[in-house]
C-alpha cells in the first residue's frame, strides 16, 4: 500500500516539476484599469495616508511565483499524504472504510461537515458570481447560511439513528431493500456527479493557474491525486483532511476579508457606496450584463448592480434557488454519510450546530470578498482572466497582498491557491467515497450478494468503485470546463431537494410511506430536475449570443453610420459582437435547442413539489401493510439508535 502512495507522489512530482521547466506562457495586456470613483470623503482620506499609486497594466491571467507557490502546494500533499498513511493503516473494516468506525466526535464531525460543504464552487465561483452580478451572487450566497437548520431541526438525529452507512440504509428498512438500494444508488451517483463536476472543473482552473499547464492536464491530474485519497484512506482520511482544509479554509477567508474592509478604511457604507458610483461596474453592467450598447438617460446602471435580477432576471428563480439550499443540503448523500461517523445522537445534533456556525461565519465573509474583487480588480479584469469569474478570488488575493511581482502578492496568492487547493481535494474525497459507498455497499453488497459479503470484500469493492467514479468525474470535468462552478453546485441542490429529501423525510416520518412512494420520489424528482436542467437557461444557447451580439453591431454601427466617433471601449465592444456573431450564429444547445423552454435557471421550485406529489400519489396507489406494521420499529431506531454500528477508537 505504502508503494501506491509513492507512485501517487510521483505522479504528481511529475506534473509539478513539467510545469516548472514549461516555457512561460504569452500573456495579453489590457488597457490600464481606471480607478473606481470613490466619494470625497474617502479621497480626503486616502490623501492624508499615501499619494495615489499610479496606474498598472493588469495581466489577463494570475501569475503566481513558481517557487513559493509550488512550495505551499507540495506542503499541503505532504501534510495530506500522511493522514492518509496513517488512516490506511487503521481502514481494516466495512465500518471503517464507510463511517470512521462511528467514533468521530461531534466537535470534529461538524469540522468536517463544514469542511465538506465549503466546497471550491463556494470559494471560487460564488465571490465569482458576486464580483460579476452583484446582489444575485450574495443570493446564492446567503441561502447555504441556512440550509443546515432544516438538517439540525429535522434530519440529523433521526438519520443517524435510522441508517448505517449510506442514503439506501435509511430508505430500504421499511421497504422491498433491493428495488430501493437500487433506485438510491442511482440518485447518490446522480447528485454526487453532479457536485464532482464542479469541483473537478474548479481543480482543472486552479491547477492551470498554479502550474501553467493545460486544463485537460490539469484535471487528469488532480483526479488522480485526489482519488487516491479516497480508495487507500476512507472515511477516517477525508474526515481529518476535510478539518484541515475547513481551518485552511476559514483562516484564508477571514483574512481575504479583513484585508478588503481594511482597504475601505473599515467603512462598508462607504464601502458600497464606492462599489455603486464606479464606472467600471457602471460600464459593465451596461455592456456585459443588460447588452444596452448606449446608456439609457437618467438609468443609475450601478445602483442597479446592487439590485436582484442580473444574474437571477425571473423573482422566482430566487425562490426556486431559495427551495433548492435550504432542502438540498439535507439530501446530500455525503453529507448525510457524515451523521454515520459520531458515537451517539447528541455528538450528531452537536456537528451539526459546530458546521453551521462555521459556514455561516465563511458565506457571510464571501459576499465582501465577492464585492471587494469587483470594486478593487473591476468586473471586466476578472472576466477577462476568466469568463465565468472563477478567478475572483486569487486575483483578489494577489491585488492586496501587493500587486503581481510583489513578495507580499505572490506569498498570499500562493496560500490562497493552496487553501483552493485543499479545499477541492476533501470536497472530493467526500463526493467519491459517498458514490462509491451507493455502489458498492447498496448494489453489490446488498444487492448482488444479499448481504453477505465479508469484511475484506466490502472494501476491496468499494475502492474499486471509488476509482471508477473519479474517472467519470475527470470525464465529466473535461467536458464541463466553461460552466461556472457554482451554478453546477446549484444544480446538485435542486436534484437532491427534489428526489432525495421527500424520501428522507416520508421514509421517516410518514407510516403509510413505503417502496412505491420511495421510488416515486426518487425517480421522478431526479429525472424532472434534470430535464427541467437541461432545457433551462442555465444551458449554453449559441444562437441567443449571437442574436444578442447582433443588437450591438447594429446599434454601433448605426451610430458611425450617423457620423459619431466611437469611444475606445465601445470599438473594443463592436469588434467582440462582430466575433461573437460570426462564431454562434446558427448554433444549438446541448440537446438542439436555440432558446430555453423553461424560464428558470433553478428547477427546485417545480421539481420539488413533483417528486413529493410522486411519493404521496405512488404510496397512496400501492398500499403495503408490511411498510405501515414497521413504522413503529425505525420510530424506536430514530429515538434510540438501536442495531447500528457501534463507534470504535480512531
Amino acid at each position: 500500500m505504502h508503494n501506491y502512495m509513492i507512485a501517487t507522489l510521483l505522479v504528481f512530482l511529475s506534473l509539478a516539476t513539467a510545469s516548472v521547466a514549461a516555457e512561460p506562457a504569452k500573456t495579453s495586456v489590457l488597457a490600464p484599469v481606471a480607478t473606481a470613483p470613490v466619494s470625497s470623503v474617502a479621497v480626503a482620506k486616502d490623501a492624508q495616508k499615501a499619494p495615489a499609486p499610479a496606474p498598472t497594466q493588469a495581466p489577463a491571467k494570475v501569475k503566481p511565483n513558481r517557487a513559493i507557490t509550488i512550495t505551499m502546494f507540495m506542503a499541503i500533499i505532504a501534510i495530506t499524504l500522511g493522514v492518509v498513511i496513517w488512516a490506511a493503516k487503521r481502514t481494516t473494516s466495512a465500518a471503517d472504510f464507510y463511517a470512521a468506525g462511528g467514533g468521530i466526535t461531534g466537535l470534529q464531525n461538524g469540522w468536517a461537515i463544514a469542511g465538506d460543504y465549503m466546497s471550491a464552487a463556494s470559494f471560487l465561483g460564488m465571490s465569482g458570481l458576486i464580483s460579476l452580478y452583484g446582489i444575485d451572487g450574495f443570493m446564492y450566497a446567503v441561502g447555504p447560511m441556512f440550509s443546515f437548520i432544516a438538517i439540525l431541526l429535522v434530519v440529523a438525529e433521526p438519520c443517524r439513528n435510522a441508517g448505517k452507512y449510506t442514503l439506501g440504509d435509511i430508505l430500504s428498512f421499511r421497504a422491498a431493500p433491493k428495488t430501493v438500494r437500487g433506485v438510491a444508488a442511482i440518485s447518490t451517483v446522480t447528485v454526487s456527479l453532479f457536485y464532482l463536476i464542479a469541483q473537478m472543473v474548479g481543480a482543472g482552473k486552479l491547477m492551470q493557474v498554479l502550474l501553467d499547464i493545460p486544463y485537460r492536464f490539469s484535471v487528469i491530474g488532480v483526479g488522480v491525486l485526489m482519488v487516491a485519497y479516497v480508495v487507500f484512506g476512507g472515511m477516517k482520511a477525508t474526515t481529518w483532511v476535510q478539518i484541515i482544509k475547513a481551518g485552511l479554509l476559514m483562516t484564508g477567508t477571514v483574512l481575504l476579508a479583513f484585508l478588503v474592509m481594511l482597504k475601505a478604511g473599515m467603512n462598508p457604507i462607504g464601502f458600497f457606496s464606492d462599489i455603486v458610483s464606479s464606472q467600471n461596474i457602471q460600464d459593465h453592467v451596461r455592456m456585459n450584463v443588460l447588452k444596452d450598447a448606449l446608456p439609457k438617460p437618467g438609468f443609475d446602471y450601478g445602483q442597479r448592480f446592487m439590485e436582484p435580477g442580473l444574474f437571477l432576471k425571473n423573482p422566482l428563480d430566487q425562490i426556486s434557488l431559495g427551495i433548492a439550499w435550504a432542502l438540498g443540503a439535507a439530501g446530500l448523500p455525503h453529507i448525510l454519510m457524515r451523521f454515520f461517523t459520531v458515537p451517539n445522537a447528541k455528538e450528531a445534533r452537536k456537528s451539526i450546530v459546530v458546521a453551521l456556525f462555521i459556514n455561516s461565519s465563511f458565506f457571510f465573509l464571501i459576499n465582501l470578498i465577492g464585492f471587494g474583487a469587483a470594486l478593487y480588480l473591476t468586473p471586466q479584469l476578472i472576466s477577462s482572466v476568466d469568463k465565468g469569474g472563477n478567478m475572483a478570488t486569487l486575483l483578489l488575493a494577489q491585488h492586496l497582498g501587493g500587486g503581481a511581482g510583489s513578495i507580499g502578492g505572490d506569498v498570499f496568492l500562493a496560500f490562497i491557491c493552496a487553501v483552493a487547493f485543499a479545499t477541492i481535494l476533501a470536497v472530493v474525497s467526500g463526493l467519491v467515497l459517498a458514490a462509491s459507498a451507493a455502489i458498492a455497499h447498496d448494489v453489490y453488497v446488498n444487492i448482488i450478494k444479499d448481504g453477505k459479503a465479508d469484511q475484506q470484500t466490502q472494501v476491496r469493492v468499494a475502492r474499486i468503485t471509488s476509482l471508477f467514479v473519479g474517472i467519470a468525474a475527470i470525464v465529466m470535468g473535461l467536458m464541463a470546463e466553461k460552466e461556472n462552478v457554482v451554478a453546477l453546485v446549484a444544480l446538485a441542490f435542486a436534484v437532491a431537494a427534489s428526489g432525495n429529501f421527500p424520501a428522507v423525510m416520508l421514509s421517516l416520518f410518514w407510516k403509510k410511506f413505503n417502496t412505491a412512494g420511495t421510488v416515486g420520489a426518487l425517480v421522478v424528482g431526479t429525472v424532472s430536475a434534470l430535464a427541467l436542467v437541461m432545457v433551462s437557461p442555465v444551458m449554453t444557447y449559441p444562437q441567443k449570443i449571437a442574436d444578442d451580439a447582433k443588437k450591438v453591431v447594429v446599434t454601433l454601427e448605426q451610430k458611425q453610420a450617423e457620423g459619431a466617433v466611437l469611444a475606445e471601449k465601445d470599438l473594443k465592444a463592436l469588434e467582440k459582437a462582430r466575433v461573437d456573431f460570426k462564431k454562434n450564429d446558427g448554433g444549438t444547445s446541448m440537446v438542439g435547442l436555440t432558446a430555453p423552454i423553461f424560464p428558470l435557471k433553478n428547477p427546485a421550485i417545480v421539481s420539488l413539489p413533483l417528486g413529493l406529489f410522486a411519493a404521496i400519489f405512488c404510496t397512496l396507489l400501492f398500499r403495503d401493510r408490511r411498510a405501515e406494521e414497521m413504522f413503529d420499529e425505525i420510530e424506536v431506531r430514530q429515538i434510540t439508535g438501536l442495531d447500528i454500528a457501534k463507534a470504535s477508537d480512531h
